[in-house]
């Protein structure tokens, strides 16, 4: 009988998408606390070992099953395109444009929802965006204190996608695309630009 050659089994990488797709499936569907990797292997008919060989635990996981919105090299690249006196601006209509599109928006609310509702997933899902968002952002920002600035955008992503596309309150859900971006670049002009921070 021929020797199976080394490197990845026929079909691997297909099966990892599968996990990674079902696990976002249950981890949106119903919690991080109530899926387990039992119910994810069922669902994506694999075996459950295959779940630890890949991907190490549940938490583990959880991290690789995040889909971000955007990636941080694409925020930084179209926030900063024009220079710093365009960036907040591109900032604005950025967000809106992210936050309008339906593909787009899911991943982030469904992450907004397990934040909210599951103290482990929380915190996995703060050490996530620090590292992956925060951090990079923060690092081309610069000035006084760039995390607390980029804390302050990431605080109207988030109340703008709750706001406006999870509770729907009032105006706020049914306000122009336009409306949005004139009432969100004069705050990121603070943010980015303003004296308001003291230096540690």
């Amino acid at each position: 009988m021929a020797k199976r050659g080394r490197g990845r089994p026929p079909g691997e990488s297909g099966t990892r998408e599968a996990i990674l797709a079902e696990a976002r499936r249950q981890f949106g569907d119903v919690g991080y606390r109530s899926t387990t990797l039992r119910s994810i292997a069922l669902g994506a008919g694999v075996d459950a070992r295959l779940l630890l060989h890949y991907f190490g635990s549940k938490q583990e996981l959880f991290t690789a099953s995040v889909e971000l919105p955007i990636e941080p090299e694409q925020v930084i690249e179209i926030v900063f395109s024009a220079g710093d006196a365009a960036a907040a601006g591109n900032a604005a209509r950025l967000m809106v444009s992210v936050l309008e599109d339906e593909e787009r928006r899911r991943p982030l609310v469904a992450l907004l929802r397990a934040a909210v509702s599951e103290p482990e997933a929380a915190s996995l899902i703060r050490d996530l965006l620090t590292r992956r968002m925060l951090i990079p952002i923060a690092s081309r920002l610069g000035g006084e204190r760039p995390e607390l600035r980029a804390s302050f955008v990431a605080a109207q992503l988030v109340g703008l996608a709750v706001v406006r596309h999870v509770v729907r309150m009032g105006p706020m859900a049914t306000a122009t695309r336009e409306e949005l971006v004139r009432a969100l670049e004069p705050v990121f002009e603070h943010y980015f630009h303003g004296d308001w921070v003291s230096p540690k």
